[in-house]
């Protein structure tokens, strides 16, 4: 068999061609895989140290990085992955400390979930497109709808679990488009739109307001962050959460699923090892692997004498402790009441300097 697109050859079974990314057929349909299986595929989003792939267009690629499926050919002709369409060379930029940068839009072919697919276009504010099988839905908030089909099936999900998703900082009404039909979502913001495949048994803890929509088999859930402070403010005591008092999480019990988020200026991704801890702004977080523990760290100069330089030059972060991936955004918030006189707070370590 060879593609109707370019004429290259297709291997038997193929979804999509490897040198173009052409649609061929309808996805092979995957058996849950093993708990084992499980756990290598939801490292698939990771380069084998622990970042995002870093795929460099000489490298042999075996493994496409956004679904997990084994790819036979690993020629440099192969360049899209034939289960789910994705590009499997796409260059990604890493720091010398181990920042990587999220996979460019610009490489990155139509995202197959199910029988559907996810385009991300434009780079300032970029639009999640979708093209909807019959058989399959994604939920969403009514004010990230940008466009859809005028025979598109719009819907408001079950209340049951509505107050759950109030608590996760999500809408209490959730609506759920069904296909077939095209339809498109946009945070009216500018910044980058991440797209995170999640494999059976894989989850992700998000900060609230960064979600966009997700397959209708994501599940979600909330918990506290346990991450505060309490502020004294002339005469009244504030409570601050720099993290939101709730996190989402987002995970994929048993079929493979898409969950898509927006954040802030730019997307950096690195994979802390066992124990290895790391400070970021609190408002700079995006998402982490649930593994990934964090607690307030606080910073500040020996002023000695001069107590106001104690307080005025204080530093309030998040410390993260490894192992996972941790995401921060190049565009955050200063930190509420941060030179403010902190009467309580959570667990926190500190460092005078």
């Amino acid at each position: 068999m060879f593609c109707t697109n370019c004429g290259s050859q297709v291997q038997p079974g193929a979804a999509f061609c490897i040198s173009c990314g052409n649609k061929i057929g309808p996805v092979a349909s995957v058996d849950p895989p093993s708990a084992p299986e499980a756990k290598q595929r939801a490292q698939s989003f990771l380069h084998p140290s622990g970042g995002i792939p870093v795929a460099t267009p000489s490298g042999p690629v075996d493994r496409c990085p956004w679904c997990g499926a084994t790819v036979e050919d690993t020629s440099e002709t192969a360049r899209s992955c034939p289960r789910c369409g994705a590009a499997l060379r796409s260059r990604t930029a890493a720091s010398h400390s181990g920042w990587l940068e999220l996979p460019p839009r610009k490489d990155m072919a139509k995202l197959q979930f199910g029988n559907s697919s996810c385009q991300i276009e434009g780079l300032y504010v970029p639009v999640a497109e979708m093209n909807l099988a019959s058989n399959d839905s994604v939920y969403f908030s009514h004010h990230m709808l940008l466009w859809m089909d005028t025979g598109m099936n719009i819907a408001t999900m079950s209340m049951r679990g509505g107050w759950k998703r109030m608590f996760a900082g999500l809408p209490l009404i959730m609506m759920q488009a069904q296909g077939p039909g095209h339809i498109a979502f946009s945070k009216d913001e500018p910044g980058e739109l991440i797209a995170l495949p999640l494999q059976p048994g894989q989850a992700v803890d998000v900060r609230e307001h960064m979600f966009l929509t997700a397959t209708s088999n994501v599940e979600y859930d909330w918990f506290q962050s346990q991450i505060w402070y309490r502020a004294q403010v002339g005469n009244d005591t504030e409570t601050v959460y720099p993290i939101g008092m709730f996190m989402d999480r987002f995970s994929s019990p048993s079929s493979p699923g898409l969950l898509l988020l927006h954040a802030g200026g730019s997307v950096l991704v690195r994979e802390l090892g066992p124990g290895e801890p790391i400070l970021v702004k609190p408002s700079a977080l995006v998402f982490k692997d649930p593994l990934v523990q964090m607690q307030l760290h606080f910073e500040h100069p020996n002023a000695g004498f001069f107590q106001w330089g104690y307080y005025t030059n204080r530093s309030i972060w998040l410390r993260l402790i490894g192992p996972g991936r941790v995401a921060i955004q190049s565009v955050f918030e200063r930190v509420e009441h941060e030179n403010a006189n902190i009467v309580s707070n959570s667990y926190a370590t500190s460092w005078q300097w």
